[in-house]
């Protein structure tokens, strides 16, 4: 099945600048329509329809960063008119493609999607190196002992701090899944350690041993610069979104820079960020549950905008999950990192999810 998957991905993807049919794919199919949009929309949790809108808009990205008209991207994706491109394009990254293209802001990369993984982590690794170099012929000082690098999870801080990845500078993990579990203000205090800690399951002790303890140089030197290390996905922006707010709370008068990536090629983009408006937005979205009211980042904007769906009992994962309900856990959890590569679950996130869907399908059936 996942064979006969890609043939349709690689038939769509010759069609993204052109015209599209779907009685054009299930001929070069060799199945009914009906069929294909089914099998398509199992496999991958997307309908046809969707995937090939989120794919030209990301596409157009790369035209829009070469300086080209708007209006000549809008009908070379197909639109009809310019109009239609740029009400398509806010809706999905949360900003026009004029603003977009005056500013160059990172998005979330929405890759071809492939059924099966092509990299193993040793390119990772090569590249996360290659990638540093990069930064260093451009911005030396970042790499100096007035510098903290804040990096999402252990392992990558491991990492860093290991291989002294940004030379002189300091070094801390963001250990926290603020994507899932209700949170508080101010953060850091003793009702959001006790409040996150109940979320997880966890001692108020294991928690601040994992998640506070970690980031004291915070508050131990006044650093020149703060470099936030978090990927696209809404696991890593959710987190993101906790720092900055944070950064605002403590009156932070640093620079800061933040260095998103794509978790599968690690594609540094380098963005320097103006504090003054997460503190808000984290109390809109992470206590609220509620639309933010300030532009933000399109990364972060899109993270949002899966985080707010993810609070919604029929999400895509839980629908997809129900969907495959015939999987054991370990395979569905292999084909939901495939699946959903921007949400970034991991394990627990994960199989708190399979269990959730297959307790209320087993109630259903009482």
């Amino acid at each position: 099945m996942k064979e006969s998957i890609q043939q349709m991905i690689d038939w769509i993807e010759d069609k993204l600048q052109g015209e599209f049919s779907l009685d054009g794919l299930a001929s070069h199919m060799g199945y009914s329509p009906y069929y294909c949009s089914f099998k398509f929309h199992q496999v991958t949790g997307l309908s046809i329809r969707r995937y090939m809108l989120l794919r030209r808009l990301y596409l157009s990205t790369g035209d829009l960063g070469m300086n080209r008209k708007i209006m000549t991207v809008a009908v070379d994706y197909n639109y009809s008119s310019q109009e239609a491109y740029s009400r398509a394009f806010k809706e999905v990254f949360g900003i026009s493609p004029s603003d977009f293209q005056r500013h160059q802001m990172p998005v979330q990369s929405i890759a071809r999607l492939m059924t099966y993984s092509e990299e193993g982590a040793n390119y990772i690794n090569i590249r996360r190196e290659t990638e540093v170099a990069h930064l260093q012929s451009e911005k030396s000082q970042l790499f100096d002992q007035d510098v903290l690098n804040i990096l999402n999870g252990q392992v990558m801080y491991e990492e860093f701090k290991s291989k002294k990845l940004m030379g002189n500078s300091d070094y801390a993990p963001f250990n926290e899944a603020m994507c899932v579990h209700e949170t508080t203000l101010p953060i850091f205090d003793s009702t959001f350690i006790q409040t996150r800690a109940l979320g997880h399951e966890d001692s108020i002790e294991s928690y601040s041993d994992k998640v506070i303890q970690p980031l004291t140089k915070l508050n131990q030197k006044n650093y020149n610069y703060i470099v936030l290390w978090f990927g696209e996905d809404l696991f890593c922006q959710m987190n993101l979104l906790t720092v900055l707010a944070y950064l605002e709370q403590s009156n932070y008068r640093g620079t800061v820079y933040l260095n998103s990536f794509r978790e599968d090629e690690f594609k540094v983009i380098q963005t320097e960020l103006t504090l003054g408006n997460y503190q808000s937005v984290y109390e809109e979205v992470l206590v609220n549950h509620k639309k933010p009211t300030h532009v933000l980042l399109p990364v972060m904007y899109q993270a949002i905008k899966l985080y707010l769906e993810m609070l919604t009992e029929n999400n895509p994962v839980t629908n997809y999950i129900a969907r495959n309900k015939q999987l054991s856990q370990s395979e569905l959890l292999k084909q939901l990192f495939e699946v959903f590569p921007m949400i970034g679950y991991g394990d627990t996130q994960y199989i708190e999810l399979i269990n959730k869907v297959r307790l209320m399908n087993s109630n259903d059936h009482v």
